[in-house]
């Protein structure tokens, strides 16, 4: 018992000790340390100092830089390379920006705060920066705590001139201790004399909601996003509220999807976080009047070919999955998916279908090369989805066609180094990525149905093969878990196939025992319409 409460003795004593400091000196008691995430970055310095750039390093002739100062919610870790399953919304920056015309550095660290970066790593960032530099300034998730003691990285509180003078009880460094806006005034006042352009940013938002019903996002205006946003004003430079604009998105995804933005706690993001923080940085920045920066901006990407078969008051049937799904699908004797034959089942006058399957593709490997985000994006309320995969979801996860994903339907989920691209990714069981497709049509408003896949044509005693135990079983308890409609689209066809026996079941197929001939993806297609007759389906309105 003594041994357990020892680190909460010594947390009140220096709790006491900073309070007694304040009175003293008549100012605010620092902000509480409520998100209880211990960050080891700060710590290692010498390590981070040999994996950050150095300062300007990555110019281009007189091109300008643009540099980026925050905290682990921009870097995470010290390598900042997602060996942890969080990323920093600072690694995904640079794919907004035109290369050739500015590069984009990210000199933030874990664990920082305001007065600790400033103190410690910025006499090194500011080297580096030239006239017509940019940099934009990320911090406070970290001001909290005590003041002279333990990590000592608290600001007063406020935009205040408080001041106050501290040693540090574990090292004896004596220190004067500034509030959170008088940080940001040096760090402004800084790029100004170097002759470049210092942009302020709110925060990126937790995963923290006003209450547990609560549908709206808990933002910072109130004390790091209104003390930032403030100072920018008196200093006359931009402020762009990064915190509002994720946090807006965030509510239209709801709380399910919003949980899988971060990894293991509510403040650092994971791959899908980072970039959504990123997108909201590089629409703030072109969003604000004026300001010069978002003319290096890559222009927006618009997809003119996924949807471009809506016609007006109609859906759009998408089917996505692998090779069963579109394949060749161009000579009459060659391989056939049914995604390129299910427009015969239903009636074109009332809707519209798009085949946007990728053969060779697994349910990972389609979310991961951006297939599913064009979509995602196409879709309208009342729009359908077709989603079948699992023929390329085994085997290697990251050697060889590392495409696999982890086996069964839970929330589990494994870092992984993957040996082609040497970059860490999370990967998550196949269940999961069955209901982030699920998550995402029905967040549009559109209607997921989730399949299980085309039978092989692979026979035991009289008996073709099935995958009720497996990819099967999974995609189902994706679809009930989220409430997706569900048909089993394997069982379907198999038990038609066994009625015509192994002779007459090989002319489905062409080429191999997955891949089917235009008359089984005639056949699958056919399966699918029996399927939904069976179910409450909308869609089934629509067949012939």
């Amino acid at each position: 018992m003594k041994n357990k409460l020892f680190p909460y003795i010594c947390w009140l004593t220096a709790i006491t000790f900073s309070l007694q400091l304040q009175a003293q000196n008549k100012v605010s008691a620092p902000m509480a340390d409520v998100n209880l995430v211990i960050d080891n970055t700060l710590d290692s310095l010498n390590k981070a100092r040999t994996s950050r750039p150095e300062a300007g390093s990555s110019r281009k002739g007189d091109n300008p830089v643009l540099f980026l100062v925050g905290n682990s919610t921009m870097r995470t870790g010290t390598l900042g390379n997602g060996n942890n399953g969080q990323w920093g919304w600072g690694y995904y920056a640079a794919d907004y920006f035109d290369s050739n015309r500015i590069t984009v550095e990210n000199h933030a660290l874990g664990g920082t705060s305001s007065r600790t970066f400033y103190n410690r790593l910025w006499p090194d960032v500011i080297k580096g920066v030239r006239p017509g530099d940019w940099v934009i300034i990320e911090l406070g998730h970290n001001d909290n705590g005590p003041y002279d003691s333990g990590r000592a990285r608290a600001s007063i509180p406020g935009i205040g001139n408080d001041t106050l003078n501290v040693t540090i009880k574990e090292t004896g460094v004596k220190e004067t201790v500034y509030t959170y806006g008088e940080y940001m005034r040096r760090f402004i006042q800084d790029v100004k004399a170097k002759g470049a352009h210092p942009i302020l940013f709110s925060l990126t938002p937790r995963n923290a909601w006003e209450d547990k019903d609560s549908t709206i996002i808990t933002r910072v205006n109130k004390t790091f996003g209104l003390w930032a946003k403030q100072v920018a004003e008196e200093q006359h430079v931009p402020f762009i509220d990064l915190n509002d604009i994720t946090a807006r998105k965030f509510e239209k995804f709801g709380k399910n999807k919003v949980k899988y933005m971060f990894y293991i706690d509510r403040i650092h993001t994971s791959a899908f976080g980072a970039k959504v923080n990123a997108e909201s940085a590089a629409d703030g920045i072109r969003a604000y009047e004026g300001l010069e920066l978002a003319n290096y901006l890559k222009p927006v990407e618009k997809d003119t070919v996924t949807g471009s078969s809506r016609k007006e008051g109609r859906p759009v049937l998408f089917t996505i999955g692998d090779s069963t799904v579109r394949n060749e699908d161009k000579d009459k004797n060659g391989m056939w998916g049914w995604g390129s034959v299910i427009a015969d089942e239903f009636n074109l006058n009332k809707i519209s279908v798009e085949n946007r399957a990728m053969a060779g593709r697994s349910a990972r490997t389609f979310l991961d090369e951006g297939r599913w985000d064009k979509v995602y994006n196409a879709l309208q309320p009342g729009d359908f989805v077709l989603i079948q995969f699992g023929h390329n979801d085994a085997g290697d996860i990251n050697a060889g066609k590392a495409r696999a994903e982890l086996r069964g339907s839970g929330e589990e989920s494994k870092v992984f180094l993957m040996e082609k691209t040497g970059k860490y990714q999370v990967i998550y069981t196949f269940g999961w990525y069955l209901r982030k497709f699920i998550m995402d049509v029905q967040e549009k408003g559109a209607i997921p149905i989730v399949l299980s896949h085309t039978p092989r044509n692979k026979w035991k005693d009289g008996k073709i093969e099935r995958n009720t135990e497996s990819f099967g079983k999974w995609t189902r308890e994706a679809a009930e878990a989220t409430g997706a409609y569900f048909i089993d689209l394997n069982k379907i066809s198999a038990d038609k196939l066994e009625k015509k026996g192994v002779k007459k079941a090989a002319t489905y197929y062409n080429h191999d025992h997955t891949h089917t001939s235009l008359k089984g993806a005639h056949m699958n297609a056919k399966s699918i319409a029996e399927g939904l007759k069976k179910t409450d389906c909308p869609l089934k309105e629509y067949l012939k």
